[in-house]
């Protein structure tokens, strides 16, 4: 017994010293992040959220298989941690230790037996998978490329000898008379393991070298979890209860002062030359940023989803907090340790200094080279400059929603990418050039192709009916019961004006009653915002802000719209800029006036169709539904899904404002997106987002030309769509 209590001791004593330790340091250098007001706020709602993401393991169930392994492992751990209790206290107290009031009940025992099992077939599917779809294997189509991938296998080999050492320990007591159950054969995989070990005395030597070593390993791997990728398991629940609530997805976060608080860009005396626009170094993120960094499991589900990476670009969003966390650790003693840059610090070799992706490899979360070199290290920059995050690492970015929709943890990618993204557009003055045109176009004219106001009007020409227009100052009618906003892109591009004029009809013929700015309408800021000019948007928002609430009268202002981008914009990020309205997509009013008959598809359009998910009115904005309703209540249309939709869904391309940049590395996104619609040979390509149809039409007249689609192909709007549905076909002309 004297063994038993030193060795438990000593192992004790020098486990809580080196996770204090590092307990103490995590916090510190978290801590001393930029301030993220209000993570706390609406704590019943995040409770929720705790239960659903953390104990019901919500999100990783998403992905079946590897869903319920990760779900075994977590309560089998939950309920393993009354076996390691147990173990400890047969080393210090009894070596028949039991708690007091149900230790010795027979389904405690069974249910211990039965959630190791469970763990045990976990770890080993865990290790086949990690086997089968290593990066070594399927190089940058595994999800682990890039990940801590030596240590995931230790800890691997850890939790598997937790298991084992637990079930010798535990046969081998029931061998020598000290197991706290009798003869039970309730706990059936001791059982089973004591039959295996047979009697004798060396069960007594078996019992206290198993001890000792399950001890060993829980307290080994206490202190690893702490010092790797694995310390998610404690950071992981703290980061759900801290997030954006109800996802980072939708609206972007707006540029806050050293307080953490939203900058009021309408008065120019919050603003100086002091100001910080965005994130320029690791010290400008916030506490949350810092804990997102701190959280990432390197699943790689993240990675998996990536437009971007998907095809051969450098964008992974797994990566990005990596090299982030990896360079926030190494420069720590600067932040938190009171370690200063001497004045006559050597320049630094770039060269020498590993850089990205390759740290990843390293093992632990330090990035080497933790000294003056790390220090002065660019936040964004390329291989010559010495870089954290590499230029086209940054610009690649499509702000699908992707990675911030499948991460198990809620780190929120996307807030961190556009705050690089806007110190550089605002400190830098450092983008893609191709961009600026795009911008100046929405300075100059209020639209990214720098097209005249009066230009926005001409799609009503020909109408067989009065569009009313709203006119700025003088509140909407009473009989009108919707604004349309028509879009930049609805009102100039030619193909989405058709979706427009479509859109506009099915109105006339449900007996909607809409009015439009027309002129008075400009962009909402979108692509600017998502670019990363915050000043170009908040121009824009707080000029369409004033002209809606002018309309607004006593009533709250509804509004349609057939882009998710302005929808998203109008309903999400314009209550930041004073403007509250009820904002709806033109799928969610189509469906409603298709459930309510006053819209009533009848001629049947016998073709197949599959649709596309906007990541804007899906991911962002969870409308999957409206959309599938309208086309499934058109008389003969076959729907069929394409493998990659919904809340998988797969980007166009055009988000994030790459709408207006060239792709130069890698696959086209959108020639990627749209094989997968050819691939199962529809008749039309259907989507409800201007961006989308472009990048999607694009694509397929590409491949039309080239002989790689078959012609008669159309991508079509789900409201052009319907019109078909609802007018009667044009007799063929007889043959001459």
């Amino acid at each position: 017994m004297a063994v038993r209590l030193t060795f438990a001791l000593v192992m004790l004593v020098i486990t809580a010293a080196l996770v204090t330790r590092r307990a103490i340091w995590l916090v510190k250098l978290i801590r001393s992040g930029r301030p993220a007001p209000g993570r706390l706020d609406g704590l019943g709602v995040r409770a929720r959220t705790e239960a659903r993401e953390v104990l019901a393991q919500r999100k990783l169930l998403k992905w079946t298989v590897p869903g319920v392994m990760h779900f075994l492992t977590f309560w089998g751990f939950m309920v393993l941690a009354i076996t390691i209790v147990e173990a400890y206290g047969a080393l210090v107290y009894s070596n028949d230790f039991a708690f007091w009031w149900f230790g010795r009940a027979r389904w405690l025992g069974f249910l211990e037996d039965l959630m190791g099992l469970a763990v045990l077939i976990a770890i080993i599917y865990f290790g086949i998978n990690r086997a089968r779809n290593g990066p070594k294997r399927r190089k940058r189509a595994s999800r682990f490329y890039g990940s801590h991938n030596g240590p995931a296998w230790v800890v691997l080999a850890m939790i598997f000898l937790v298991v084992l050492t637990l079930f010798v320990y535990r046969g081998a007591q029931y061998n020598t008379g000290h197991f706290p159950w009798g003869e039970s054969k309730a706990p059936f995989m001791s059982y089973s393991v004591a039959k295996a070990l047979g009697s004798g005395a060396h069960n007594y030597w078996l019992e206290t070298t198993f001890l000792i070593a399950q001890m060993a390993v829980i307290f080994g791997f206490l202190v690893l979890v702490m010092h790797s990728k694995h310390l998610h398991i404690f950071a992981g629940p703290v980061n759900v209860l801290v997030k954006r609530e109800p996802a980072a997805l939708g609206a972007l976060l707006p540029v806050t002062d050293s307080d953490g608080q939203p900058l009021d860009f309408s008065d120019p005396e919050n603003l100086s030359e002091d100001t910080v626009f965005g994130r320029g170094a690791i010290e400008d993120f916030t506490w949350k940023g810092r804990l997102d960094f701190a959280t990432c499991t390197e699943c790689g589900r993240c990675q998996s989803q990536c437009p971007a990476w998907n095809t051969g670009k450098p964008l992974s969003p797994k990566l990005v907090i990596m090299d982030l966390r990896d360079h926030l650790f190494a420069k720590a003693p600067y932040l938190i340790g009171g370690k200063q840059i001497a004045d006559d610090a050597a320049e630094p070799e770039w060269a020498d200094l590993p850089r990205g992706h390759g740290v990843a490899e390293s093992g632990f979360l330090r990035a080497p080279g933790s000294g003056a070199e790390q220090a002065q290290r660019p936040l964004v920059g390329d291989a010559a400059s010495g870089g954290v995050i590499d230029p086209d690492v940054l610009w690649s970015c499509t702000t699908c929603g992707a990675c911030v929709e499948q991460c198990p943890v809620d780190i929120e990618h996307i807030d961190h990418i556009v705050d690089m993204r806007r110190y550089q557009v605002l400190i830098e003055s450092s983008f893609p050039s191709e961009a600026g045109v795009m911008l100046r176009n929405i300075e100059n004219k209020g639209n990214p192709w720098g097209l005249g106001d009066k230009a926005r009007e001409e799609w009503t020409d020909g109408l067989g009916f009065e569009v009313p227009r709203a006119e700025p100052g003088e509140p909407l009618p009473a009989d009108i019961e919707y604004l349309f906003w028509v879009g930049c892109a609805g009102a100039l591009e030619d193909r989405s004006r058709k979706v427009t004029r479509a859109f506009a009809e099915l109105l006339h013929v449900a007996g909607v009653k809409f009015a439009i700015l027309g002129a008075g309408e400009s962009c909402t800021g979108d692509p600017a915002r998502r670019l990363g000019n915050e000043f170009l948007f908040q121009m824009q928002g707080m000029q369409n802000v004033e002209a809606l609430n002018s309309i607004c009268g006593d009533q709250l202002l509804k509004v349609v719209a057939t882009c998710p981008h302005c929808f998203n914009t109008l309903a999400n990020e314009y209550p930041q800029l004073g403007g509250n309205y009820q904002v709806v997509h033109h799928t969610q009013l189509l469906g409603q006036l298709v459930a309510e008959g006053r819209l009533v598809p009848v001629e049947p359009v016998d073709k197949t169709v599959t649709y596309h998910d906007p990541c804007y009115l899906g991911r962002h904005n969870k409308v999957y539904t409206p959309p599938r309703e309208v086309l499934g209540a058109i008389p003969a249309l076959r729907s069929q899904e394409m493998h990659r939709h919904g809340d998988r869904g797969f980007c166009c391309g055009a988000g994030g404002a790459r709408m207006w940049m060239e792709e130069k590395i890698g696959k086209r996104i959108n020639d990627e997106r749209a094989e997968e619609a050819l691939g199962l040979d529809p008749d039309l390509i259907s989507t409800a987002c201007p961006f989308c149809m472009v990048m999607l039409g694009d694509s397929v007249t590409a491949k039309q030309a080239d002989g790689t689609a078959r012609e008669g192909v159309r991508v079509l709007d789900v409201a052009q769509i319907l019109q078909q549905s609802l007018a009667a076909p044009v007799p063929a002309a007889d043959p001459v």
